[in-house]
């Protein structure tokens, strides 16, 4: 699966930026999928997981009650609504797919988008 994230940029603190990633090249739906970050420095992190069809969920601590994961398998596309975002959110942010239902280990993710920065000032 070829994915192609986009959305990031540049957000004071406390604003909102939405996610997404466009996947192309075998069936979308068949994957559960994730968004992971890195932040300068730092190992590539687990932020949000959904399964295939949409009805399981998982946040990292720091996402929970912020962020929102959620996928529209008619256009391919999975989102990542951030709200409420904070210096520390600053990163680089990856799609990825899984043949789990839903993971938080980078290592059971199999393609990777090509990431899309994101850059919370204060």
């Amino acid at each position: 699966v070829q994915l192609q994230a986009s959305g990031g940029g540049l957000v004071q603190a406390g604003g909102s930026l939405r996610l997404s990633c466009v996947a192309s090249g075998r069936t979308f739906s068949r994957y559960g999928m994730g968004w992971f970050r890195q932040a300068p420095g730092k190992e590539r992190a687990f932020v949000a997981g959904i399964s295939w069809s949409g009805s399981n969920t998982y946040y990292a601590d720091s996402a929970k009650g912020r962020f929102t994961i959620s996928r529209d398998n008619a256009k391919d596309t999975l989102y990542l609504q951030m709200n409420s975002l904070k210096p520390d959110d600053t990163a680089v942010y990856y799609c990825a797919t899984t043949r789990r239902v839903v993971s938080t280990s980078s290592e059971e993710y199999d393609d990777w988008g090509q990431g899309t920065q994101v850059t919370v000032s204060s």
